[in-house]
């Protein structure tokens, strides 16, 4: 493992435990992509370059340049000099020319991973290689980034400009990384979805031409997100070559996958150039954010596990990252705006009971807060609701023995608020233009710092005046009208970035002086779920909808990319709010648990029966949240592939233990029983199989249901790794639909 440079060949490796990654300078001025995949460990690798085929490199053969730059693979490619394919980069000089072409001027291999300035970025021990290129007619210098861990096979890709020209350069399009490649028999993966229905996998052909993600809403969005991969047509979970790009940012990105007349195939991603443009002043550095690159030769399950290792043991900082985190209820679809201090006291006492660690109190507690259309930026409590004022509730809260936590939405403005009565130019707007609405209120110009630090000493001084344990930081409507009354005529373009940037510095903030606080970051439910995220919060609210069923493909294809330990979950309440859909008390809380698990609902008002089982799910958290936190995920089986039944698995670093969650989404008569085969165990090691809620299978049993009868007979057995992995586990067809079983597999000592 480790980064060399081949002087004689001019190669660059990057080699992690299990992949190689080799870049080679041609022509001795172009930084070219020679190869990424499983080990070579051979120097010799340079002639897959191609450089000595026709077109022969420029130097060689000058009058077809134009052929050269259009199918050379290139690590960084620019806009303007013949390249036609997706540009990485775009620069505009002061007298509006555009064009930029990079030479290789030199490199150095760093013993550590640098941090990115105002940026979330990963960390810990590894090397790094920078290679500084250079536009000499215009000035620019630009500097590629390629990070490894001794711990990982990912790469984790940036680039920085620096403008060594005396003019001021305006950088139209900054992307973070390019893999150019040969286009084999590739699908294409993305991550889709809207409100309600987040993150939904697709897979579609690649054919020719460019196709991809985006979002130029300012956020990561509920309807693209940050990542694309390409993988083999006939890979799957095990199976097949993947390459991935997750894009570490939480705003305006572009995810693209382009094959060309060549049959070769470029995939890029960084920060969407619509509405973007950066004025780059003499001596001045911009530096774009990090890409998580990822070679899997095992399928998506093998991504998936790159990619949750390294946000576990990289990117996450919070203390809250390998310690159990409280079991919270949250008061929204409880009671939404509709409470006061007794009505939360009173949700408090009855969670008490059932074993529930903290209350969160969600919106409608400030200003004068009874509907969504007012008081954002008035972050003063309403004492009519809450009597004798935040501390004293929360006091009473922590009396019952609780933690307490509080919900903020500190990125907006309502027009009717005294913030906005008194600073309206501190929304963002376009002048001589009606501000356009969204849940009733406009979003604060975070490229301004005296409204940056306002935000921040509106939530830090909530926090100072009381015992709050817990913050959840909503976002609930995406950017429009971005335009500030701050930035002259030549920096607009700078907005959007701006904006994000002075959310990454609030939360910094916010973490330096509450270091110990439980942040989860929310945005309309699932719209911020991003490793730029990650990087604040050890969790995420996953979706606004808590539907189980709905659940299995949104945690399905969040848990694609980040540690089930980051994906919020709660129980809810039925007929669901968003769904009106009606399912067992046991099945949400099963899918629930494969998150942060908490619940959303009035605890006073649920059925007994719903209550009773309250105190045994969170027995059940208790047990398996170390597992699920820290083990390697596997996907069994997918409703969104079977339409039957959902599954998947857990299984311990050591292979010792080992949850198998299965939900029987539709009841198919006449069926005989389904076969699971599993993954992740050790093949010579026996396993004994205990299956939980086995109180509610005895009462089933009881009642004559045979199928409740056959799976008690499991408990109890006790089957090789191999067995289970080859021959598989047979489970029986349950009455009913949306029934689910908790399997528990623990090593024979």
């Amino acid at each position: 493992m480790g980064i060399w440079f081949h002087k004689e060949e001019q190669l660059f490796q990057i080699i992690t435990p299990n992949t190689e990654y080799c870049i080679q300078i041609a022509d001795q001025r172009y930084v070219g992509h020679v190869y990424y995949g499983k080990r070579l460990e051979d120097p010799r690798c340079g002639y897959l370059l191609r450089t000595g085929e026709q077109p022969f490199t420029p130097s060689v053969n000058q009058r077809e340049k134009g052929m050269f730059m259009d199918n050379f693979p290139f690590e960084y490619p620019t806009y303007g000099v013949g390249d036609y394919r997706e540009s990485c980069l775009n620069v505009r000089t002061k007298k509006g020319y555009r064009g930029c072409e990079l030479a290789y001027e030199d490199y150095r291999i760093l013993e550590n991973k640098p941090g990115l300035p105002g940026l979330p970025a990963t960390f810990g021990k590894g090397q790094t290689l920078e290679i500084r290129c250079k536009d000499s007619v215009i000035g620019l210098a630009v500097i590629l980034r390629y990070s490894i861990f001794d711990d990982s096979d990912a790469i984790i890709r940036s680039v920085s400009l620096e403008n060594e020209s005396q003019q001021p350069l305006y950088v139209e399009k900054v992307l973070s990384a390019c893999l150019d490649m040969d286009a084999e028999e590739f699908e294409l993966l993305t991550l889709n979805g809207s409100w309600a229905r987040e993150r939904c996998m697709e897979r579609s052909p690649l054919s020719y031409g460019k196709h991809g993600v985006s979002s130029v809403r300012g956020e990561s969005s509920h309807q693209e997100h940050p990542f694309l991969a390409v993988m083999e047509r006939r890979g799957d979970q095990d199976r097949g070559q993947v390459y991935a790009m997750n894009f570490v940012y939480s705003g305006n990105f572009l995810a693209q996958a382009e094959k060309s007349q060549f049959n070769s195939l470029r995939m890029v991603m960084g920060i969407h150039p619509e509405g973007f443009e950066w004025v780059l002043e003499p001596g001045g550095c911009f530096t774009a954010p990090e890409i998580v690159c990822v070679y899997s030769n095992q399928g998506l399950g093998g991504m998936s596990h790159i990619f949750h290792d390294l946000y576990r043991n990289h990117l996450i900082r919070s203390p809250y990252l390998h310690t159990k985190r409280p079991v919270l209820i949250n008061n929204w679809e409880a009671t939404y705006f509709d409470f006061d201090s007794d009505k939360l006291l009173s949700i408090a006492k009855e969670a008490k009971k059932s074993g529930i660690e903290m209350l969160v109190m969600d919106d409608g507690w400030f200003g004068h807060r009874n509907h969504d259309d007012s008081s954002l930026g008035d972050w003063q409590v309403n004492e009519e609701k809450l009597k004798g004022g935040l501390k004293s509730l929360v006091d009473n809260v922590r009396a019952e023995g609780l933690l307490f936590g509080i919900w903020f939405e500190p990125e907006m403005i309502s027009p009717d608020s005294k913030l906005y009565n008194d600073h309206p130019d501190w929304a963002f707007q376009l002048p001589g233009r009606e501000g356009t609405l969204s849940r009733a209120q406009y979003v604060l110009d975070l490229s301004r710092q005296e409204v940056v630090d306002y935000a921040y000493e509106s939530v830090a001084s909530i926090l100072r005046s009381a015992d709050i344990s817990y913050v959840k930081w909503d976002m609930n409507r995406q950017l429009s009208d971005v335009g500030s009354l701050y930035l002259d005529s030549t920096r607009q373009g700078e907005c959007f970035h701006r904006y994000v940037l002075g959310v990454y510095q609030l939360q910094e903030r916010l973490l330096q002086e509450f270091p110990d606080l439980l942040l989860e970051n929310c945005s309309g439910g699932g719209a911020r779920f991003d490793p730029g995220m990650l990087y604040y919060s050890p969790q995420i609210w996953c979706s606004d909808d808590m539907d189980p069923v709905e659940r299995l493909t949104i945690q399905e294809g969040t848990a694609l990319i980040y540690p089930l330990g980051t994906i919020g979950a709660h129980v809810c309440d039925c007929p669901n709010h968003t769904t009106g859909r009606t399912t067992p008390f046991a099945t949400r809380g099963h899918v629930a648990l494969a998150g942060t698990f908490g619940y959303e609902l009035d605890i006073t008002r649920i059925s007994k029966e719903d209550r009773e089982q309250i105190p045994g799910q969170i027995q059940l958290y208790h047990k398996y949240q170390p597992l699920i936190r820290e083990g390697d995920y596997y996907r069994i089986g997918s409703w969104r592939e079977t339409n039957r039944y959902d599954c998947w698995q857990v299984v311990s670093k050591d292979q010792k233990e080992a949850l198998i969650t299965y939900v029987q989404v539709l009841a198919e008569p006449n069926y005989h029983s389904r076969k699971l085969y599993l993954k992740g165990l050790n093949p010579q090691a026996e396993y004994r199989l205990e299956i939980e809620d086995k109180d509610a299978l005895e009462k089933k049993s009881a009642q004559g249901k045979g199928y409740a009868a056959c799976l008690l007979q499991l408990d109890g057995q006790v089957y090789s790794g191999r067995l289970l992995m080859q021959g598989g586990l047979l489970v029986q067809r349950m009455d009913g639909d949306f029934q689910s079983l908790l399997f528990h597999l623990v090593q024979n000592s």
